[in-house]
């Protein structure tokens, strides 16, 4: 995928993120997340059904590529099972370590691919895909 068209995904999800807005619902669990070394945080949302993410919702303020990555997360975990869920998280991880991953199972996640170069980026394009990872671990 070239610069221009990451760029725009990029910018696309942060001005228009996909699930923004909390329901407040008993029925989801809830995990506040926050980078302590700048402004990002989200509380994010998630419900749970017969082992399929049915749902994600989040709110907060964050740069660009928290905001973005956490929008094109949801798009890609809704739907999917705890265990598909958690293999993707797990790919995109170490892709984000700059170790090996699946690049077919993260699609559009793979446009973080070169966040590994960019250490003081990692803890952005993580917050929210762990976030999630760790209401699915609950």
């Amino acid at each position: 995928m070239d610069s221009e068209l990451k760029r725009e995904l990029i910018l696309e999800n942060f001005n228009n993120p996909v699930n923004k807005g909390l329901l407040n619902d008993p029925s989801y669990i809830k995990e506040d997340k926050n980078n302590s070394s700048c402004i990002d945080h989200f509380t994010i949302e998630l419900k749970l059904e017969d082992n399929i993410i049915k749902d994600i919702r989040f709110d907060g303020e964050a740069c660009a590529i928290a905001t973005s990555s956490l929008s094109i997360a949801i798009s890609k975990l809704i739907g999917k099972s705890k265990e598909e869920a958690l293999n993707i998280i797990e790919n995109y991880n170490n892709m984000i370590e700059g170790k090996e991953f699946d690049k077919n199972i993260l699609e559009e996640l793979s446009i973080y691919e070169d966040v590994s170069k960019q250490p003081a980026r990692v803890k952005c394009a993580t917050l929210g895909i762990e976030g999630i990872k760790d209401l699915l671990k609950k």
